[in-house]
């Protein structure tokens, strides 16, 4: 009995983590790639902007969320231009060598790139020492992004 208690205990403690694990190249919920967030907002809005479920967009595997169908168009255009890094994974974990989930309030262009990091605190690491991550993070990703 007390063996299935501490199995139990210990799913309901890692199984979260389960969640997290994600095996393709774009980070995804239930809510679509980058939490079905407008990605072209980020440059023309400077803000988050929430994706309509009616402009939706297949692309590199995961459905891409947009506030209106001008966004849509520049994106299919160029999508590389308006994806986030590193499939919007966590920019401080793939420097880490890591696949991490990230919020979308922690959303950072840099030379017109658009990243995500796990939470505020990681943000706040990775904001001070950013241009040595990116390109550790750069070289990581083509391995890391395989990751299961």
């Amino acid at each position: 009995m007390k063996n299935i208690q501490s199995i139990i205990l210990l799913l309901f403690l890692v199984g979260p983590l389960f969640v997290f694990a994600q095996s393709g190249e774009v980070y995804t919920t239930k809510e679509g790639a980058i939490d079905g967030y407008d990605p072209v907002a980020f440059f023309k809005e400077q803000k988050p902007m929430k994706g309509k479920k009616e402009i939706v967009y297949d692309w590199n595997g995961a459905k891409w969320y947009f506030s209106s169908q001008n966004n849509l168009n520049e994106f299919k255009a160029n999508p590389e231009k308006y994806a986030p890094q590193y499939g919007g994974y966590c920019a401080y974990g793939t420097a880490d060598g890591h696949k991490a989930p990230t919020k979308v309030d922690t959303w950072t262009v840099v030379e017109d790139k658009l990243y995500f990091n796990y939470n505020q605190d990681v943000k706040k690491l990775w904001s001070k020492n950013q241009k040595e991550l990116i390109l550790k993070a750069d070289k990581n990703w083509p391995t890391v992004k395989k990751e299961k």
